[in-house]
């Protein structure tokens, strides 16, 4: 490829020192340039001077407060100069030649958004996590990857169109992002980029995945599994969710989904084993929907 775009490639670190360290290594590694690299520390109570210290290349950005995930990928886009931004999780690692096909199918088809690379699980590198996705149904507010814990085969190493990225490893193009706006920063963790893939589909654009893409995930090393943290920012999120990209009768369908199937299942699954700090946090998500109703305001990205 002649006269190579400028990706600008963005991760997010809370309190991640050492699974950050490991992501810009195998950065330095790639084969694809040029790039620029950015780092953004959410109010971390570590200190990353020696991460500071070993990459001078990369763009440091302090923020002194947790701007979930959204907000802090936010502040980098929003410096960013390359024509594509790739967010990637800092509990990722990338193939080397991970970069190339996704700028080919990018510059290939201006009618696509975003892409995202097919993820797989860092312990068990032959076993997918995601290769595509069949997006949120409307009527259930439920959704489903494509190739979720099955083993890597032929047909996930082509590239498709597909309903939802996802955001441990998404490239998008930065037209998209000044048609569209940033990411929602009141979801804060979890359904952001959900979101903003519906928003890009409804402004015109298509999202794909790349099968000849490879990023290996080191899956839930930032929050745990059924934390408090993540039941409540789930359950609130999905519903946010919903609200946002729904309207009339799926609107409405999804909600009674909500409260008449996955409520009551989720409530007494949760009190019969007892566990009821996830309870309350899963209660806590539901309230917050019934009173708050300012959730449609998107941040917009200034031109440089």
């Amino acid at each position: 490829m002649a006269n190579l775009p400028l990706i600008s490639i963005v991760t997010v670190n809370f309190n991640g020192l050492l699974q950050t360290e490991a992501l810009l290594n195998s950065l330095q590694k790639i084969s694809y340039a040029p790039i620029e690299t950015f780092v953004v520390d959410n109010g971390s109570s570590e200190s990353l001077t020696t991460l500071q210290a070993k990459f001078p290349e990369v763009v440091f950005i302090f923020s002194k407060e947790n701007l979930g995930f959204a907000g802090g990928n936010n502040l980098a886009i929003e410096q960013a100069k390359g024509k594509y931004l790739l967010l990637l999780n800092n509990d990722t690692e990338v193939d080397a030649t991970f970069l190339e096909p996704m700028v080919l199918l990018m510059e290939a088809n201006e009618k696509i958004g975003v892409v995202s690379s097919k993820l797989l699980y860092f312990n068990n590198s032959n076993t997918l996590q995601y290769a595509g996705s069949t997006g949120i149904n409307k009527y259930t507010g439920r959704g489903f990857a494509i190739g979720f814990n099955e083993l890597d085969a032929d047909k996930y190493t082509k590239s498709y169109q597909t309903q939802l990225a996802h955001g441990a490893a998404m490239m998008i193009r930065k037209k998209t992002i000044e048609s569209i706006g940033l990411m929602a920063e009141l979801f804060f963790l979890y359904y952001e980029e959900v979101d903003f893939c519906e928003r890009v589909k409804r402004a015109g654009f298509e999202i794909w995945y790349c099968g000849a893409s490879k990023v290996f995930h080191k899956e839930s090393m930032s929050v745990g599994k059924e934390s408090p943290l993540q039941m409540y920012y789930l359950t609130r999120n999905r519903l946010i969710f919903m609200r946002r990209n729904s309207k009339g009768l799926e609107l409405l369908s999804a909600l009674l989904f909500f409260v008449f199937i996955s409520y009551p299942i989720g409530f007494l699954r949760l009190l019969l084993k007892g566990e009821l700090s996830l309870l309350w946090a899963f209660n806590k998500g539901l309230f917050w929907n019934l009173f708050h109703h300012g959730i449609f305001e998107n941040k917009v990205l200034n031109k440089l």
